[in-house]
């Protein structure tokens, strides 16, 4: 499923999103999080990331979030050109442990049970 120029893979317990396909991570970090939608919350973290990210060029972002027995598990990351900047993952590791982006991303994408 394609969504403007980013594309949606679902398999299972994963969600994968990222710009350009075949989905690679040449640079990541990971985090936990509790369960929530996981689409949801790969945009919001989709949408930081690059926003950090934007000004390095060549930069392919892209999120993977899998279903787990704790919750969830996000690697977020993506293709970069060569060679790879060590301070590239860095800020990925520390967009994904900012506490006020995790508070964000956990209430959008919260998930909501009717009835």
């Amino acid at each position: 499923m394609t969504q403007g120029m980013w594309h949606t893979q679902k398999d299972g317990d994963v969600v994968t999103l990222a710009r350009a396909l075949p989905a690679r991570f040449d640079v990541s970090a990971t985090a936990s999080f509790p369960m929530l939608a996981r689409t949801r919350l790969a945009h919001q973290i989709r949408q930081d990331m690059w926003r950090a990210l934007r000004n390095i060029r060549g930069f392919s972002p892209v999120v993977r979030v899998e279903r787990c027995d704790t919750g969830l598990r996000v690697t977020a990351g993506g293709r970069v050109p060569q060679p790879i900047s060590r301070h590239i993952a860095e800020r990925v590791e520390g967009l994904l442990c900012d506490e006020d982006l995790r508070a964000r991303w956990i209430k959008c994408a919260r998930v909501r049970v009717s009835g």
